[in-house]
């Protein structure tokens, strides 16, 4: 595998759209579930102000996580899987009922999440250097890369999301801190917009899915030897390593 990275689709055709984007994503993961991936959550993204910045977007995006995406909690991530890896702490919901748009809730939201624990995201572009518009990252799955999770289930009744804190470490130095309102003011408001935007692909949000709410704060960037741990409040703790 040479592992470089690709020039972004907008500068091979500035006129590809939103809808456009998504329909190349979905090719891509229909490709990869005919090789027997299977789907097994969604991700948002471009949720956090601080990410939104970090890109120059103004609206959250989408991707699809594939069970070869998993890392155990405690894991390793050798640097020949991953390209160009950032790495964001968020709040990850397990659903226990479906979720169909166009007009779910919060409250709908948090009434078909059977638990919530915290998770780790490598996010990670195709693209050379990052140099991507909100369609590029959209066409390449949300720049979903691999994802972690860690602590322990607790039901959304038991703690309020808005107001829940992390904090994001490399080598045991604070890169960051994050509250769950960071994701469009509650976590469950960005699953809830995710749901609704999968309706106009005819896609349902299913029983058993993860999915990750949303970056808490900005990305930061991974290297060989690195080793991330985010503490949630009320959570518990995910860690990951990264191996040359």
């Amino acid at each position: 595998m040479q592992r470089q990275g690709v020039a972004p689709l907008t500068s091979l055709d500035p006129e590809l759209t939103i809808e456009e984007a998504y329909q190349v994503q979905l090719v891509t993961i229909n490709n990869l579930i005919d090789s027997g991936q299977r789907v097994v959550g969604k991700k948002i993204g471009l949720t956090s102000l601080a990410m939104q910045k970090l890109l120059g977007v103004d609206q959250p995006d989408y991707g699809h996580l594939l069970d070869s995406m998993v890392v155990e909690n405690g894991g390793t991530i050798s640097f020949e899987k991953v390209l160009q890896p950032k790495v964001e702490a968020e709040i990850a919901f397990v659903l226990k009922k479906d979720l169909v748009g166009p007009r779910v809730t919060v409250l709908d939201v948090l009434q078909a999440t059977d638990y919530v624990v915290p998770a780790l995201e490598i996010v990670d572009s195709r693209v050379a250097d990052w140099k991507i518009k909100l369609q590029d990252t959209i066409a390449d799955n949300a720049s979903s890369g691999l994802y972690v999770l860690g602590g322990k289930p607790v039901s959304v009744d038991q703690v309020d999301l808005a107001s829940l804190g992390v904090v994001l470490t490399k080598n045991g130095e604070i890169m960051n801190t994050g509250v769950g309102a960071a994701a469009l003011g509650h976590p469950a408001t960005c699953v809830a917009w995710l749901a609704n935007k999968l309706h106009e692909f005819g896609i349902t949000l299913r029983a058993g899915e993860v999915i990750l709410s949303g970056a808490l704060s900005a990305a930061v960037n991974a290297e060989p030897g690195d080793h991330f741990q985010a503490r949630f409040a009320h959570l518990g703790e995910v860690n990951v390593r990264f191996t040359s």
